[in-house]
């Protein structure tokens, strides 16, 4: 964080056990600091009349006031980016659109103590986040140090300086994390019934995927669905890779499917958008138009570097509108952009990339 201090973290949860992991899991990132844990919204609402925190964590269901109820208070009266943390909101479409609806930056699911693999990627991911809802411009609705964190080879080989054939059949990709919920539903209802086909990887937890996708399919003309394996990618269609899988871009003859893959994490995230760009560079080349949009970090810089290469138009989304200037600016760093504009324009210039 610029200047040296830490990004302040308030926990809210009513369980003692969650708030206890949260705070050892955060406090384990040097660049995070949790000023104080609260049960409820009221003790919240006291510690951040005392010291106002750069972020929140909170859970959605809880005594005297729900985490919903507490969160538009909090966009209403004193905007402070808030990480929704619950089991609940990912098995139920209807929570999941409140909680975004109501200015939440991110969703994370709690943490489970048990097996330590899953602990480990737990403490990275939330971490991540809170870190990223930390740097968060809200009105738009600071890298970190790395650590050492896998690359697309885990899961595909670079691509060769081939590139396949060009065709008629196009398709778009799109990755996005931090303020991306948005930014993939405003880029999505911009899409008409006949566009072509696009899949899209979205940093978001197991479970929320599905939920997410379906809160789009209910208010975009396109159809929109979470990736199963062996989907089809289909004029009008629109795929969402599940959490915690990776998702690749196949394709046979001119027909495009979509494999469903477990992995690693890559870049920190699962799923990557780096492994889908590569795929896509592999197996669609300059049939493709890569889309990389708001969110911290660099998963997708290289991999739209490798679209670029492979003969595929990229746009990229412009610091002005994003929500966190990170992946779209490590994409432009590395090359892989090769036009940067507004959120409001990217829809349209993808169609018309799409054209030519």
């Amino acid at each position: 964080m610029p200047g040296g201090r830490k990004y302040r973290v308030l926990v809210v949860d009513d369980s003692a056990v969650v708030r206890q992991v949260m705070a050892d899991l955060l406090s384990s990132d040097p660049e995070l600091e949790v000023m104080g844990t609260a049960g409820d919204p009221f003790a919240a609402a006291q510690l951040i009349r005392q010291q106002r925190p750069d972020v929140i964590t909170l859970d959605v269901e809880m005594p005297r006031m729900d985490g919903i109820t507490f969160l538009r208070k909090i966009m209403s009266q004193h905007p402070i980016p808030v990480v929704m943390c619950s089991s609940l909101v990912g098995a139920n479409t209807e929570t999941l659109t409140r909680v975004l609806d109501a200015g939440a930056v991110d969703i994370i699911c709690k943490p489970q103590v048990g097996i330590r693999d899953f602990l480990e990627e737990s403490r990275i991911r939330i971490c991540d986040v809170v870190k990223a809802a930390a740097q968060a411009r809200l009105g738009r609705l600071r890298e970190t140090a790395p650590t050492a964190k896998l690359t697309a080879d885990a899961m595909l080989p670079a691509p060769s300086n081939r590139a396949m054939a060009k065709t008629t059949e196009r398709v778009i990709a799109v990755g996005a994390s931090t303020g991306g919920t948005e930014a993939v539903r405003i880029f999505l209802e911009a899409m008409p019934v006949d566009c072509p086909p696009i899949i899209i990887v979205q940093h978001m937890p197991e479970g929320f995927t599905a939920a997410f996708a379906r809160r789009l399919d209910s208010i975009c003309a396109v159809s929109v669905k979470e990736a199963a394996q062996g989907d089809r990618l289909l004029r009008g269609h629109a795929l969402i890779a599940p959490g915690n899988r990776h998702s690749l871009l196949n394709r046979s003859g001119a027909t495009y499917t979509v494999d469903v893959r477990d992995g690693p994490l890559v870049l920190r995230h699962r799923p990557s958008v780096d492994v889908l760009f590569r795929s896509v560079a592999r197996y669609a080349g300059p049939n493709a138009i890569g889309v990389i949009m708001t969110g911290m970090g660099d998963d997708g810089a290289r991999g739209l570097k490798e679209m670029r290469d492979a003969g595929a138009r990229t746009i990229g989304q412009d610091e002005a509108s994003s929500v966190v200037y990170g992946m779209p600016k490590e994409a432009m760093r590395h090359g892989g952009v090769e036009e940067e504009m507004p959120l409001g324009r990217m829809a349209a210039a993808a169609l018309r990339l799409g054209r030519i």
